[in-house]
C-alpha cells in the first residue's frame, strides 16, 4: 500500500473537518489536512530542490521569493528548504499534490509539474500575505504551520472567462487576468475574442475584421444609454491582438499549467464581423458599423425570442459564409493547442432569417422545418468546419436547439437546464449557469454597486453543485465563471467583479462539495483580502453589506427587512437623511417604513467599527423591490 494511501485513511478517521476548525484559510478547501503544533520558520538562506523538468517552477520560486523575502535563495539538494518531488501515486491524479511542512522545510509532491505547481499556490496561502507583494517585506516574520495535505481537484475543467470585445484589454491586461485566476488553481482560460462590439483577433485572409471589425465610436457612460454613432463618425475606440499576440498570450498561460480555449462567437453576436463584410449577413445593403454600445435588440422578442432590429446574424443560407469561417479556424485552430475552439451559438436572433428567401429556400432545400433546425443547420455545418482543423467544437447552450450531433460539448449558461438536456444526449458539459457563476452581475445592494442586468451575492454563488442528481457526472466536465464587460473599462474595475465571487467558483470547481462550508468560507475570504491588498488586487468587499428587502403587508405598508451575508454583523440606519453611526437605530426585525420617508440610509459595524458601504437607498428602489403578503 503506497504511504498517501495509508495517511489518507489515518486522515479520514482522526481529522474530518480539522482544517475547518484550525484555521489554515487555503482557498481551495483542500481534499483532506490536518494543521500541526508547530511553525516552519524560512532561514535567511533558502534553498530549493527539483527535478530537472520542474526548473521553471523552482525558478518562479525563486524569484518570488527573493523579491519579497529579500532572502538569499539557492538551488541545492542537500537539506532543502523547499523540496519538489516528482513521485507515482494514483490517489493524487494528474493536478493533485501533496504538501508537508515540518521542522525539515516544506516539501511538495506530485504526479506532474501541474500538481507541484499547485501545490506551490498553497503554500503562498500558508505564508504571510506579503508573500503577494512586489516588494521587499524584510519585516514580516515568514513562518508557516506544520501541517499535511492530500489534495486533488474535482473537475479538471476549473474556468474563468474574460470578454475582450464589449471593451478591449491589453495583452498585459490579459496576463494580469490569468495571473489572479492561477492562485486559486483555475487552469482554463475561455477568451470570448468576438462581438457585436468588436473582432479580437487577427486574421491574416481577412484583413478587414480588424481593419473594420477592430474599431468603434468611442462612448462613455452607461451601456445601452449612449447615442447611436453617426455612420462618418471617426472610429477609434479599440484594438484586436496580433497572431504573435495570441501565441505570447497561450504560452504564458501554459507556463501557468492554464488551456486556452478561444470563442468566435456565430451566428449572432456577428455585427463587428458584418461591419467588415456586410455581405455575410441576409441584409447586405444595411450600412453596417460596429457597434458602440447602443441597444439593438428587442429582448422579450417575438415568441419569447430576441428580435434584432439591426440583422446582426450571418447568413446560413450563403456559402460565402462556410468558406469565410473555414479560413477563420484554418488560422484559429494552430494559434491554440487545446483541444477545444467555442463557437458561441447564444442569442442568435431569427427573426432577419424568417424574412429573407434565400433562408426559405435553403429550408425547402434541406427539408427543415423550422428556425430552430436552421441553427443547428449552421452549428452542424460549424462543427464540421471545427472538426476539419483537428480540434473538438463546444458552444454555448442553444447549440442544443434543433438538434446537436457529434463529439460537440456544450457550455450551460441559460440556468443548468441545458447542461442537464446536453448530458442526457451524451454530450460533455461545462457549468456556467447565470443564476450562479455570472460574476458580471453586481454582487450587493444594487444602488451602491449599479444595476447591469439583475444581482448575484457571493453567498449563492457558492452554493451551487455542477453536477445535478440523476446526471452521468461524468460527462460534467467542469465548472467556470463568466466576465462580460459591457459596463468595464479596465483590468482594475474586472478584478472588483472577479473577486471575491471568483473564490467561490474555485471551491466549488476544486473541493470536494461536502467539505464546503460556508461560515468557514466567508473567515477564509476575509483572510484573503490581506492578500490581495498586498496583491494590489482590486476587490468587492460587499459580504458586508446589508441584504435589503421589501415587502407589503395586508394594509400595503412596506415592511423592510435586513439580513447579513456573513456573521456578527449590525446594521444601523436613518430614515431622516442623517448619517448613521452606532448610535443611530439598530436593525433587529422588521419594520413599517413611515410613508412620508424618501431615503433610507444603512451602515454596517463589526466589533463596534463601521465595516463595508455606506447604503443610501432611495424609496423608490424598496417599493419597487417589494412583495406583497398573500
Amino acid at each position: 500500500m503506497k504511504w498517501t494511501k495509508f495517511l489518507l485513511t489515518t486522515l479520514s478517521i482522526c481529522c474530518i473537518n480539522v482544517l475547518i476548525a484550525q484555521g489554515l484559510g487555503i482557498i481551495p478547501e483542500p481534499y483532506l489536512s490536518t494543521k500541526g503544533n508547530g511553525v516552519y520558520t524560512l532561514p535567511k538562506t533558502i534553498s530549493i530542490s527539483a527535478p530537472t523538468s520542474a526548473n521553471a517552477i523552482a525558478e518562479t520560486i525563486s524569484n518570488q521569493l527573493k523579491l519579497t523575502t529579500g532572502k538569499t535563495v539557492n538551488f541545492s539538494k542537500t537539506e532543502p528548504t523547499i523540496e519538489l518531488s516528482i513521485i507515482k501515486d494514483d490517489v493524487i491524479g494528474d493536478e493533485g499534490y501533496l504538501l508537508n511542512v515540518n521542522d525539515k522545510g516544506i516539501q511538495v509532491k506530485a504526479n506532474t509539474n501541474a500538481g507541484l505547481f499547485y501545490g506551490w499556490q498553497t503554500v503562498q496561502q500558508l505564508l504571510p500575505a506579503a508573500i503577494y507583494s512586489k516588494t521587499v517585506s524584510k519585516n514580516t516574520n515568514w513562518q508557516l504551520s506544520h501541517c499535511s495535505i492530500i489534495d486533488k481537484p474535482r473537475f479538471g475543467w476549473r474556468g474563468m472567462m474574460l470578454d475582450v470585445s464589449r471593451h478591449f484589454f491589453s495583452k498585459a491586461d490579459v496576463k494580469v487576468f490569468i495571473d489572479d485566476m492561477v492562485r486559486y488553481k483555475y487552469n482554463r482560460f475561455h477568451w470570448h475574442l468576438t462581438d457585436d462590439q468588436g473582432w479580437r483577433i487577427e486574421i491574416k485572409s481577412l484583413p478587414r475584421l480588424t481593419s473594420v471589425g477592430a474599431w468603434r465610436a468611442e462612448r462613455k457612460g452607461k451601456w445601452m444609454n449612449i447615442t447611436t454613432p453617426a455612420l462618418d463618425e471617426p472610429k477609434t475606440y479599440g484594438g484586436f491582438y496580433t497572431q504573435e499576440d495570441i501565441k505570447e498570450v497561450v504560452a504564458y498561460a501554459k507556463a501557468r499549467f492554464v488551456e486556452v480555449i478561444p470563442e468566435i462567437d456565430v451566428p449572432g453576436h456577428s455585427m463587428a464581423m458584418l461591419a467588415a463584410y456586410p455581405n455575410l449577413s441576409t441584409t447586405p445593403n444595411y450600412p453596417y458599423q460596429v457597434n458602440a454600445g447602443d441597444e439593438f435588440m428587442d429582448w422579450e422578442g417575438l415568441n419569447g425570442h430576441a428580435t434584432a432590429r439591426i440583422d446582426n446574424s450571418l447568413d446560413p443560407s450563403n456559402e460565402e459564409v462556410y468558406t469565410v469561417l473555414d479560413k477563420v479556424m484554418a488560422e484559429v485552430a494552430p494559434l491554440f493547442p487545446f483541444e477545444y475552439i467555442h463557437m458561441g451559438g447564444d442569442e442568435n436572433a431569427k427573426n432577419n432569417w424568417e424574412k429573407s428567401s434565400n433562408v426559405q429556400a435553403l429550408m425547402k432545400r434541406e427539408g427543415l422545418k423550422d428556425q430552430m433546425e436552421v441553427q443547428s443547420y449552421f452549428v452542424r455545418r460549424m462543427q464540421k468546419i471545427i472538426n476539419s482543423k483537428g480540434k473538438k467544437m463546444m458552444g454555448w447552450n442553444e447549440i442544443l436547439q434543433g438538434g446537436l450531433s457529434g463529439d460537440a460539448a456544450v457550455m450551460s449558461w441559460q440556468g443548468i437546464k441545458g447542461g442537464i438536456e446536453a448530458a442526457k444526449q451524451g454530450h460533455k458539459v461545462v457549468m456556467s449557469p447565470n443564476d450562479y457563476n455570472y460574476i458580471d452581475y453586481y454582487q450587493g445592494e444594487i444602488t451602491a454597486e449599479g444595476k447591469v442586468y439583475r444581482g448575484l451575492r457571493m453567498k449563492t454563488t457558492y452554493g451551487f453543485d455542477p453536477v445535478p442528481s440523476g446526471i452521468d457526472a461524468t460527462l460534467i466536465l467542469g465548472n467556470q465563471a463568466n466576465q462580460w464587460t459591457e459596463q468595464l473599462q479596465t483590468i482594475r474595475n474586472v478584478q472588483y467583479m472577479n473577486w471575491p465571487r471568483g473564490l467561490a467558483v474555485a471551491e466549488t470547481s476544486w473541493s470536494p462539495n461536502e467539505k464546503k462550508d460556508w461560515n468557514n468560507f466567508t473567515k477564509k475570504v476575509e483572510k484573503h483580502f490581506d492578500y490581495f491588498d498586498a496583491a494590489n488586487v482590486k476587490y468587492a468587499k460587499s459580504i458586508y453589506d446589508a441584504i435589503v428587502t421589501t415587502e407589503l403587508n395586508t394594509k400595503g405598508e412596506l415592511i423592510l427587512k435586513m439580513e447579513g451575508e456573513v456573521d456578527n454583523l449590525r446594521f444601523y440606519y436613518t430614515i431622516d437623511d442623517q448619517m448613521p453611526d452606532n448610535f443611530s437605530d439598530e436593525y433587529t426585525k422588521p419594520f413599517v417604513l413611515p410613508s412620508d420617508v424618501t431615503l433610507v440610509r444603512i451602515q454596517s459595524y463589526r466589533d463596534g467599527k463601521p465595516i463595508g458601504k455606506l447604503l443610501n437607498i432611495p424609496i423608490e428602489s424598496l417599493r419597487n423591490r417589494a412583495k406583497k403578503v398573500l
